[in-house]
C-alpha cells in the first residue's frame, strides 16, 4: 500500500497527498480532527519511529465512493525506549476524483 510506504518513510507531505483537503482523521475513537489538528495527530503516530504493517481486508466501491477495511499494527520499541503496541481495524471512506482515490475519512480505529 502506497500510503503505508510513505508512513514508513516518515514522509508526512507524501501521506497528505492521499487526503482530500478537508478530510477527517480520527486518531482516537470519537475524536475526529481536520486541518492542522489532523497533521499534528498523524505526527504523533510517526514520533515512535516504528513502521506500520497493514493488511487490506475489504474494499467496497460504488461509483466514486469506497469503504476500505484494513488491519494495521505499529509495534516495537520506540525511539524514546518505550514499548509501543498500537493496532486497529480501519473503516476508511475514499472518494475518487481527478487525481485518483483520496481519503475523505481516515478512521484507523473504525470498529472501536
Amino acid at each position: 500500500m502506497a500510503w503505508a510506504a510513505r508512513f514508513n518513510a516518515r514522509d508526512v507531505d507524501g501521506m497528505l497527498e492521499f487526503f482530500e483537503p478537508d478530510a477527517v482523521f480520527v486518531p482516537q475513537p470519537g475524536m475526529p480532527t481536520t486541518g492542522e489538528d489532523s497533521v499534528n495527530a498523524m505526527m504523533g503516530f510517526l514520533q515512535a519511529g516504528l513502521p506500520i504493517r497493514m493488511t487490506t481486508r475489504h474494499v467496497y466501491v460504488i461509483g466514486d465512493l469506497a469503504l476500505a477495511i484494513a488491519e494495521w499494527a505499529i509495534k516495537g520499541t520506540a525511539a524514546d525506549g518505550s514499548n509501543v503496541d498500537l493496532h486497529g481495524r480501519t473503516a476508511d471512506v475514499l472518494r475518487k476524483g481527478r487525481e485518483g482515490w483520496k481519503f475523505a475519512i481516515d478512521n484507523p480505529f473504525g470498529t472501536a
